[in-house]
């Protein structure tokens, strides 16, 4: 069944419409934690990195072999490899539309002139975002795709189509048979998605959680009803991420802790 929520698809074209009049400012330039392939934290700023749509941590693929991989924790090992612990830079374009606590940026490993969004775009970990203020990569990510590399080299459906629970999406990559696909669909959206290492936060989409504004709402292991929530819709590796994707703290949650 079609996933339908108004408020994913206001996320959605917001995600991909709403940079192209920003001004960059520069920004910091620090050693980047990692939240995602397509997003970094330097220092106390975390920014989504612009011109790109990467897979979240919880995202599947099919390669060539039609097998079931991790895509988006490759894809955030890729980046985490890619930047190497060089110090990174990121020049400030504004506000993340997404998630107001965010900013977008175009980052860039120190001294080098190429973006870290082209770097995945070029490596098949990211694809080019046509309305955005850099989204200069699309022969960049034809390359990539005759390269048959990163996810092009097998199935998978656009990172945006994942987050928003669109199983009805286009499949993409130089591996998905026509024969087979209802299974492929199946298989990016099992019904018992696999929990990424240290990512235990469960994400469930519900209607009642357009009331707030949100297209979910997340289980925290302090949440009563945790223990038996079963096939959850996403994994998240933090409150924040949870909430960037557009879900709400389910209310049977214990207050944190105060630190």
């Amino acid at each position: 069944m079609r996933f339908r929520n108004p408020v994913a698809t206001t996320l959605l074209l917001a995600f991909l419409s709403a940079t192209t009049s920003l001004t960059a400012t520069a920004g910091p330039t620090a050693s980047a934690v990692i939240k995602d392939a397509g997003t970094v934290q330097l220092g106390n700023t975390t920014y989504r990195l612009d011109g790109i749509d990467a897979p979240a941590v919880d995202q599947l693929c099919i390669d060539e072999h039609a097998d079931v991989w991790t895509c988006g924790i490759e894809a955030r090992d890729q980046l985490t490899r890619l930047i190497g612990g060089k110090q990174v830079h990121c020049d400030d374009i504004g506000v993340d539309p997404t998630f107001k606590k965010r900013r977008l940026g175009v980052c860039k490993i120190e001294g080098d002139p190429t973006s870290l969004s082209q770097v995945l775009v070029q490596k098949g970990y990211a694809l080019n975002v046509e309305n955005s203020a850099t989204g200069r990569f699309k022969p960049d990510e034809a390359t990539a795709k005759d390269d048959r590399a990163g996810l092009w080299k097998g199935c998978f459906v656009a990172p945006r189509d994942f987050r928003t629970a669109r199983k009805d999406g286009a499949l993409l990559g130089n591996a998905c048979p026509a024969d087979r696909d209802q299974q492929i669909r199946n298989a990016l959206f099992p019904d018992d998605l696999p929990m990424p290492a240290s990512c235990n936060i469960k994400g469930k989409y519900a209607v009642r959680a357009r009331v707030t504004g949100n297209v979910g709402i997340y289980h925290l292991q302090a949440c009563r009803s945790y223990p038996g929530l079963g096939n959850p819709d996403r994994w998240f590796c933090s409150e924040e991420d949870a909430q960037a994707a557009g879900f709400r703290r389910a209310y049977n949650c214990r207050p944190p802790k105060a630190k």
